[in-house]
């Protein structure tokens, strides 16, 4: 099954938050819904690198005529580090050209679990989806190591940055957070038995996957919207 039917991705705007595969996640996506006759954008609320293969514009006129052209199209504004920011004009204003638009919500330094900070995720208004993302590489590993923002981890997982990011103490977080209408747990080719567990401890629809391998199946609930 294609991933964007597993994850039950509707027209109009998914956010995508968390760490671990984010931006594979957006890329796999935007190839997907593309591919099935979509008209797909790809964008930011906060600071991303640019997908890799995608042209990128600055206004809703130029992804209007980039949209055209085929393919899925990055919108945005350069930021005074190199990296991608939100585009200048609403991201309201690009609904009217697309039929998807993927939004990367948050950051995590490219760690694979993180802890979300009060001023994050910046989800869009009118968002339909929002999937949470975690790295099962990280699991078991010590917390100060494979954690973004352990100080805010810690005291959510009732431990300390010392000890390990065990399945327990991740979803012990993500539940306490409650952002996310389901989690995909990535990388599980590093940790398979492990992100088995998490998906079975975090409360909510999980998918767990390998993105990088083209593997991914639902676990416990189903991942349609309730």
């Amino acid at each position: 099954m294609e991933l964007y039917r597993l994850l039950d991705i509707q027209p109009g705007i998914t956010a995508l938050i968390g760490s671990g595969g984010k931006s594979t996640l957006l890329s796999l996506l935007a190839k997907e819904l593309t591919a099935a006759g979509g008209r797909v954008l790809c964008a930011t609320t906060t600071h991303i690198f640019p997908p890799e293969g995608m042209p990128l514009v600055h206004s809703v006129a130029d992804a209007r005529k980039a949209l055209a052209a085929g393919g899925p199209v990055c919108v945005g504004a350069w930021t005074a580090e190199g990296k991608l920011g939100p585009p200048r004009e609403p991201l309201e204003a690009y609904r009217a050209v697309c039929c998807y638009l993927l939004v990367e919500a948050d950051g995590s330094r490219r760690l694979p679990l993180k802890a979300h900070a009060p001023c994050e995720p910046v989800i869009p208004p009118d968002t339909v989806r929002t999937i949470l993302v975690a790295g099962a590489s990280g699991l078991y590993r010590p917390i100060r190591e494979a954690v973004h923002r352990p100080e805010l981890f810690c005291p959510l997982a009732a431990c300390s940055p010392e000890d390990a990011a065990t399945p327990e103490r991740v979803a012990r977080v993500i539940r306490a957070e409650g952002w996310g209408d389901l989690v995909l747990i990535n990388q599980a080719d590093a940790a398979r038995a492990a992100a088995l567990e998490l998906a079975a401890l975090v409360g909510k629809p999980a998918v767990v996957a390998a993105l990088n391998k083209g593997e991914w199946n639902h676990v416990g609930c189903d991942t349609g919207r309730r």
